[in-house]
């Protein structure tokens, strides 16, 4: 059963039917949810999007049979750590809150293929992420990350987006990633970067613009003669 409750201007949830597989609770004014959410195993969409959310329930992780995962744009400090319950979800949406810190279960997720967690405050990812072994795309932008951790898991990630971090250094754990084509870093304060950067097999495009960079290295020219687009640091849009 579908259940769209999306631009009703909610406060609370109102009693819900058994047997749903999708919920959208879109654009409400909604603060808090009840953890009798937790009482429906059968739902694979949730969609929490754009409310007014302080917390999640933790029987969030419950619903094994999620798939989609959508809590963008509220208000929550933490996330739950029985999200990673959710062994079945593909796509998870944190963006747009105030997370200073992502629970290291995250890293249980391992039918995950996409992870938004842009606009948030978080200063490090847990060294559990390199257990996404089906992770394709990785958004991790509007941060206050200075480092990352070790990720040789992520052996299927194409997409990484670091853009407006607090990288002052080039995050070597990057060189580990087999498939990795698409490379976002502006807006760092990223000052040199590693030679053996342009032998990676797959990078089709690296964004460097608005960092630092001392000397542009002469292999950025093999990189573009191979294919691969590079924007350099102080070009324009």
């Amino acid at each position: 059963m579908i259940l769209n409750l999306g631009h009703r201007n909610l406060t609370e949830l109102p009693p819900l039917p058994p047997a749903l597989t999708e919920l959208y609770l879109h654009d409400n004014a909604l603060r808090t949810l009840p953890d009798t959410l937790g009482d429906h195993p059968a739902l694979r969409i949730l969609d929490l999007g754009h409310n007014q959310l302080d917390s999640l329930p933790t029987t969030l992780g419950n619903l094994t049979n999620l798939e989609f995962l959508y809590a963008s744009d509220g208000h929550l400090t933490e996330a739950p750590d029985t999200l990673g319950n959710l062994t079945n979800l593909r796509y998870l949406n944190l963006t747009h809150q105030q997370l200073t810190e992502f629970p290291p279960t995250l890293g249980n997720l391992r039918n995950l293929v996409e992870l938004r967690l842009y606009d948030n405050k978080a200063r490090t990812l847990p060294a559990t992420f390199t257990n996404l072994h089906a992770l394709r795309e990785l958004h991790l932008d509007d941060n206050t990350l200075t480092e990352l951790p070790p990720l040789p898991g992520l052996t299927a990630l194409h997409t990484l987006s670091l853009r407006n971090n607090a990288l002052t250094t080039f995050p070597t754990a990057l060189l580990t990633l087999p498939r990795l084509r698409h490379l976002d870093l502006r807006a760092n304060g990223i000052k040199t970067l590693p030679d053996t950067l342009h032998t990676h097999p797959a990078l089709e495009k690296l964004d460097l613009r608005w960092n630092p960079l001392q000397t542009e290295p002469p292999w950025i020219a093999e990189l573009e003669s191979r294919g691969c687009l590079v924007y350099r640091s102080g070009a324009a849009d």
